[in-house]
């Protein structure tokens, strides 16, 4: 069920990200011939005016069919993309990036009205409540990573076998219990979801530089709740943050890629954001709102790498285009896109063959 609620939100970002496209290429009076959720065979459509709107069987995409988008179809209509200002044609390209962007703003906002996590001291909007001694991160290979701890794992107590427990308020008494307790096992009491686990670990060396320890990060987290006016304000603060740090992120990974040195571990192909959306959904709707800009913004990022066959790959040649003043040859787009093509769905295939690895390992 939590799956297919994840599956439906992702189809809604595709079709978003092709409404842009759709909307910005008629606000300028190009023809759109085909607006298409998913790849063939079709399941159903409707023809509304000019346009006919399909939804196919594999949801894995999407794609809007613009008269002149090849740059020659129709050269000399005016309703042809190819007749258009550079600027125009730009805009068309960017214009999914952009309502990608505007769902990502949108969906945190909404996050925060509901009541989103965070950390004290993150927002200039609002005050963070009910904290939590929290597990941000489980480093691989380490004491907590191999009994179970998670990321998001709220902290209740530790204790060992020779000193009675200790109720954890925050995450700095929890370290500070850890590291004078380096070479005891540890009795670690957590809340998952709503759900109470019980974890033994015993701190290890060469996890961290000079003592023993767990492999864990841990932050004080609680909850943002702000009315509407002020969540839209932190929404756009966090939607410029993710964008950034995911643009970041991105580079590091191709530039590496590049160098034949990428951690494949960093990124998540299909089968692992559908697990990843399938929990968040599963644990409320401030979690899957977030999970939902994360993805939405990422799908506006990864638009925007300059490959062909992507929006950004469409974007650098009108750029091309506009600085030699003439067309770049159709054949060259053509062979161009198609070899981008190509290798996007050999990253895909990488990408998703490391997140089985990673759920059967």
């Amino acid at each position: 069920m939590f799956l297919l609620i994840f599956i439906l939100i992702l189809v809604a970002l595709i079709w978003v990200h092709e409404l842009g496209h759709l909307l910005v290429a008629k606000l300028f009076g190009i023809r759109v011939s085909e607006f298409n959720i998913g790849f063939p065979p079709r399941l159903f459509s409707v023809r509304w005016g000019e346009t006919r709107y399909a939804v196919s069987l594999i949801l894995v995409g999407g794609y809007v069919s613009i008269f002149g988008e090849d740059g020659e179809e129709g050269k000399g209509n005016p309703r042809s993309m190819a007749s258009k200002p550079r600027v125009v044609q730009a805009a068309v390209i960017v214009a999914g990036v952009a309502m990608n962007l505007l769902v990502g703003w949108l969906a945190l906002s909404a996050g925060y009205m509901a009541g989103m996590q965070a950390t004290p001291g993150t927002s200039a909007f609002g005050e963070v409540r009910d904290t939590h001694a929290t597990v941000t991160q489980v480093l691989p290979g380490s004491p907590a990573q191999k009994v179970g701890l998670a990321a998001g794992d709220k902290i209740e107590s530790l204790q060992t076998g020779t000193q009675r427990g200790e109720q954890i308020q925050s995450a700095e008494q929890a370290t500070n219990y850890i590291a004078a307790h380096q070479n005891e096992s540890l009795l670690v009491t957590v809340l998952r979801g709503t759900e109470e686990k019980v974890f033994v670990a015993k701190p290890a060396d060469g996890i961290v530089v000079g003592k023993k320890a767990l492999g864990v990060s841990m932050a004080d987290v609680g909850i943002l709740q702000l009315p509407v006016h002020l969540a839209l304000l932190q929404g756009a603060v966090s939607a410029k943050d993710v964008t950034v740090s995911t643009a970041q992120g991105l580079g590091i990974f191709f530039g590496s890629l590049v160098r034949g040195v990428a951690d494949w571990n960093s990124v998540a192909g299909p089968v692992g954001i559908a697990g990843a959306g399938s929990s968040a959904v599963q644990d409320g709707f401030a979690a899957a709102a977030f999970v939902t800009a994360l993805i939405s913004i990422n799908l506006a990022i990864i638009n925007l790498v300059p490959i062909p066959g992507l929006d950004g790959g469409r974007l650098l040649i009108i750029i091309i285009e506009g600085i030699i003043r003439r067309p770049v040859s159709p054949r060259v787009v053509n062979t161009l896109s198609l070899t981008g093509f190509a290798l996007i769905i050999l990253l895909m295939v990488v990408v998703t063959y490391h997140d089985i690895a990673r759920l059967v390992g």
